[in-house]
């Protein structure tokens, strides 16, 4: 029942009463006309309960494909992430090792400082600790230093007393 028929019910039912309080509500109630521009925006005819219920069901819907991927997603997947990789677990030293290694045993120590994450510093110290071990080895070019593994130093580098490796 809409609030038009409401407001003209009560005035049908109020005109035959003789009692003073029925005959005010009868001139207080306002015209029809104006109840219907009035009421129009408050009829919403139940779309507003059937857009709320669309949505509902959306969200249900969406949740209910979020709960069946994880459910059935496979958990491999899932285990390799988070496994920790074996370059988690390499030393510095190691890693220096590895990066001279993978470039054939010979690197500018520039090129290394852009390689990793550090510091120039820190590589400067890291490169000092492993000449001092004895290996790898610094040569001086100018103003770089040319890192190498034993045995990866280039032949002119070498002095006349050394034995050639030919």
């Amino acid at each position: 029942m809409s609030i038009r028929r409401r407001v003209s019910t009560v005035t049908e039912t109020s005109s035959p009463s003789t009692s003073g309080a029925a005959a005010a509500s009868i001139v207080a109630a306002p015209r029809p006309e104006l109840v219907s521009e009035l009421v129009r925006p408050l009829q919403l005819d139940g779309s507003a309960h059937l857009a709320a219920l669309a949505g509902m069901i959306a969200l249900a819907l969406l949740g209910g494909v979020l709960v069946a991927r994880n459910r059935y997603e496979d958990p491999s997947a899932r285990a390799d992430e988070t496994e920790p990789t074996r370059e988690e677990f390499v030393t510095d030293q190691e890693l220096v090792r590895q990066l001279l290694e993978d470039n054939g045993g010979r690197m500018k120590q520039s090129k290394i400082v852009d390689s990793v994450d550090w510091s120039k510093a820190k590589v400067s110290r890291l490169l000092a600790d492993l000449e001092d071990d004895g290996q790898i080895t610094k040569l001086r070019l100018g103003r770089e230093n040319l890192v190498c593994l034993p045995g990866h130093e280039p032949t002119a580098s070498k002095s006349p007393e050394q034995p050639t490796d030919d």
